[in-house]
């Protein structure tokens, strides 16, 4: 396989990182405000994704401080890279086109935004930090909140972003994954769920299936 080929999903993967689409979100939200003259629409915007973000957070907190997990299911945890790219690059795209004169565009962009978050959900699995049973969640737990958020826009007038908003969403996702430093999210969360449980080193993945195969 050729070099480039290998590395694609890593590089597909960052995508996902919450460095990266977080301040897409926050961007987002300031415009939603400027554009309608109310906070209404951000809340319903930022209230879902801020849900998303603690339960996917606090699901990572009990496995890694109490080892809450299940190993059946090889569950440790929600996606954090699955939620975020399914819950921020719909309302995005939606966002980025909702003014088309053509509504297929726009139903195309939200396709596009959720095909996306499918691709960097699969790319946790192949480069193995993630099961199967964690991106699949973590994506519904983030498309949730993204359609519900797309759903309630459908009743808001928002003013059309120009030009320069989708020209700067491009420049970021094309720069960002390529030179921003790597996410430091998960050290953050394994810091906070030590604490929290008072415990000098992380449960992982195999000290709960060590656990399963040892329970009658």
């Amino acid at each position: 396989m050729p070099y480039y080929l290998a590395k694609a999903p890593y590089w597909i993967t960052r995508f996902g990182e919450m460095g990266i689409v977080l301040p897409m979100a926050a961007v987002l939200a300031v415009w939603m405000v400027a554009s309608t003259r109310s906070l209404r629409p951000v809340l319903g915007w930022l209230v879902p994704l801020g849900l998303a973000i603690a339960v996917t957070t606090a699901s990572k907190i009990a496995f890694i401080g109490w080892g809450l997990g299940i190993a059946a299911l090889d569950f440790t945890g929600f996606s954090g890279h699955a939620m975020f790219s399914a819950a921020i690059y719909p309302v995005l795209a939606y966002t980025l086109t909702a003014h088309a004169r053509n509504a297929r565009t726009v139903h195309l962009a939200v396709i596009g935004g959720y095909a996306l978050a499918l691709l960097i959900a699969w790319s946790r699995v192949h480069i193995q930090v993630h099961s199967w049973s964690e991106v699949v969640s973590g994506f519904v737990l983030g498309a949730s909140a993204s359609a519900w958020t797309i759903w309630r826009s459908q009743y808001t007038h928002h003013g059309m972003p120009g030009r320069w908003a989708l020209l700067g969403a491009v420049a970021w996702l094309s720069i960002m994954p390529l030179q921003a430093a790597p996410s430091r999210s998960h050290d953050m969360v394994t810091r906070l769920a030590l604490e929290l449980a008072s415990h000098d080193s992380p449960f992982r993945r195999a000290d709960m299936h060590k656990a399963g195969d040892k329970a009658p």
